[in-house]
């Protein structure tokens, strides 16, 4: 094949100075100082308290849509109730976000509701100046905030529990599990706040209704992050699914257990988070124009201490061979995005799509976001993970290229292989990627896209989850 060469979203708030008080008399000239000293420390604390508070907090649920007041022609599966959670199991977790990595600070990553900073400045000159403003360093692992703020203005929330058929559980579960990651910690540790919030949920009037079968809640790491089967403290991770209760909760997370009905794959959050319609109708016209002048691009950092790691058999092939473009993670930050990453793929038709450190990659989104094609090593990186037709289509050779890992070990060269794709062939798997991409974005505004008759990956997966709720109920199965 021949190549062809073809929201300020930050949340303000005003500080109110309060009414000067009247002078005390001249002749005591401490008691003033001492006054306006205390003064300046209670306004600096305020000033403080307000930025630090206010990063990600989810807006006051008395400004929030109420079901009744909604069309239920729109919700034929029902109303949801969102649980207002104790703050230590979201709210606190943003108030202390320099502690929820202990190799860095997460306060950027949850500001702006958890969309991240904003990437004006060092995008500007790689996307179209239209929407450069929709672009957001959005880390991978902030599903969980920018869930909960969406379903707080989700079009069939109800305020009135003893009429929704479903309940929606704010706990930052990932926030939590993330403090623990890469430092020696108890099992108690892992533990303790998934404890605790299952414990106040089960007191819940409406969870003893049902056992919990009509909950669910959104985990924002992979599931294995929740899924530690003994109790030795020598063993990472948390044990929040197997806790009693959490066996009838569906789980929305950006990978599942295949084995696990009750998980459900959505995708990861990307930087791109369109504002409106034009916004991705520009973006898709952007992709489609762009000349590609590699034939496949792989993004990912090598792993020395992975025996007969795979990452080095595609990174020696993509060395040795002309047409493949390498960003190396090792010497670029790839969680949050960089520029570097978005170009590879604008630039490239393929791009490589083994599996990370589990068997999904936020790497997959991005690629297509750019409207390069994604080729696949591993079913389960995409093709078992996703529920077919919510965000990716439903026939797999239509948008993506699949190649047996083993066949690259034994020596096959990756770029023959796309090299023998016809350029119509080529043409239209991009036009289908390219026609999918509202499915696994999630829009800036507080209601998403749905009120421009567009459905992002948000309203895509709470309908899937509705739906499966109300087919539990008349069933009683766990899965479809």
């Amino acid at each position: 094949m021949k190549l062809p060469f073809l929201r300020d979203s930050t949340q303000k708030s005003e500080i109110r100075s309060k009414p000067k008080s009247p002078q005390p008399p001249r002749t005591h000239r401490l008691k003033p100082l001492l006054c306006q000293a205390f003064v300046c420390v209670v306004i600096l604390s305020q000033i403080f308290l307000v930025v630090f508070l206010t990063r990600a907090r989810p807006k006051s649920a008395s400004t929030r849509p109420n079901f009744s007041n909604s069309d239920p022609r729109e919700c034929p599966s029902g109303s949801v109730y969102v649980y207002d959670l104790p703050a230590m199991f979201n709210n606190d977790l943003l108030t202390d976000c320099d502690k929820l990595d202990p190799r860095t600070s997460k306060c950027d990553a949850v500001s702006n509701n958890g969309y991240g900073p904003r990437a004006l400045a060092e995008l500007s000159r790689v996307v179209p100046e239209k929407v450069a403003p929709a672009w957001y360093w959005t880390d991978h692992y902030m599903g969980e905030i920018i869930y909960h703020n969406r379903m707080l203005d989700y079009k069939c929330r109800t305020m009135k529990p003893e009429s929704a058929t479903s309940f929606y559980i704010p706990f930052y579960v990932g926030l939590a599990v993330g403090k623990h990651v890469s430092l020696n910690h108890t099992a108690r540790d892992w533990d303790l706040l998934g404890g605790r919030m299952l414990k106040w949920v089960q007191g819940q009037k409406w969870w003893k209704r049902s056992s919990g079968s009509d909950h669910f809640i959104m985990m924002g790491r992979l599931t294995w992050d929740f899924r530690r089967l003994t109790d030795s403290d020598s063993e990472g991770g948390s044990r929040f699914i197997h806790m009693p209760g959490m066996e009838n909760v569906l789980r929305l997370t950006v990978e599942k257990s295949l084995s696990d009905p009750m998980d459900i794959a959505v995708p990861y959050p990307t930087e791109f988070h369109p504002r409106t319609v034009s916004d991705v109708r520009d973006w898709q016209r952007f992709v489609r124009s762009r000349t590609r002048t590699s034939l496949f691009t792989f993004v990912e950092a090598t792993r020395g201490t992975v025996k007969n790691d795979f990452t080095g058999v595609l990174l020696s092939q993509c060395r040795n061979e002309s047409g493949c473009r390498h960003v190396d993670c090792s010497e670029t930050r790839c969680v949050d995005g960089t520029a570097s990453i978005l170009k590879a793929f604008l630039g490239s038709v393929f791009c490589l799509q083994p599996k990370g450190d589990g068997f999904t990659r936020r790497s997959l989104f991005d690629c297509m976001l750019a409207g390069s094609i994604p080729v696949f090593l591993g079913k389960e990186t995409a093709y078992k993970q996703q529920e077919k037709g919510w965000f990716l289509p439903g026939e797999p050779e239509h948008y993506s290229v699949f190649i047996e890992q083993n066949e690259v070990r034994n020596g096959i060269s990756v770029r023959t292989i796309l090299e023998g794709y016809h350029i119509e062939e080529v043409w239209r798997m991009r036009e289908r990627v390219v026609e999918n991409i509202p499915k696994f974005l999630y829009g800036i505004p507080s209601d998403g896209l749905s009120s421009t008759g567009f459905r992002d990956a948000f309203d895509i997966a709470i309908d899937g989850v509705l739906r499966k709720i109300k087919d539990r109920k008349y069933t009683g199965r766990k899965d479809d």
